[in-house]
């Protein structure tokens, strides 16, 4: 299944600088379904692979629950021919129906949190927003200051926020064939 990845919401200004925080970014998107499908979609991350060309692999190291547990998830950022590939390791855990909630714990993002939180709209949609923050920037023996340059110009908008959009735009078509096939993801 294909994607839309666009770097518009960035450039229009998505992402945020968060005073005192060395990388924080919003991406969201709007769903042409309720809140459930979406939220759905968006937690079965271990059907990722399937719907998301962008992601490598999805494995529970420890699965307490759907969409809760110790999970690792690797992806990669292509530039064009070149595909560079990121890893990381999160606990997650889901508020039903409301939010995914990840804290990075291991690869380069670990201390990263992240928050899917799902909005019904009035016309029936859903806007999915996704939050990235990482208070502490990546754990590089180097100056704090030389850090928070590489999360803000490099980490966040070129690496975390096109791995989120191509995986809303994706998570988007899920949810709107749940919705549209009346499905239910199996748990």
């Amino acid at each position: 299944m294909g994607t839309d990845c666009p770097l518009a919401s960035f450039l229009a200004g998505r992402n945020l600088a968060k005073p005192g925080a060395p990388m924080y970014t919003v991406d969201d998107i709007v769903m042409s379904a309720p809140a459930m499908p979406c939220f759905q979609a968006a937690a079965d991350v271990e059907n990722w692979p399937d719907i998301l060309p962008h992601y490598r692999w999805v494995r529970f190291h420890r699965k307490d629950g759907f969409g809760t547990g110790r999970v690792e998830m690797a992806a990669r950022r292509d530039f064009g021919p070149l595909r560079y590939p990121v890893w990381w390791v999160s606990e997650m855990r889901v508020d039903e129906a409301t939010a995914v909630i990840y804290k990075h714990i291991d690869g380069i993002t670990a201390g990263m949190e992240v928050v899917w939180s799902f909005e019904p709209l009035d016309a029936g949609g859903t806007r999915v927003r996704i939050v990235h923050d990482w208070a502490e920037g990546p754990r590089w023996p180097l100056p704090g200051a030389i850090r928070k340059l590489i999360a803000d110009l490099i980490i966040g908008p070129i690496f975390i926020h096109h791995v989120a959009s191509c995986t809303l735009a994706g998570v988007r078509a899920k949810a709107e064939a749940l919705h549209t096939e009346g499905g239910k993801v199996a748990r």
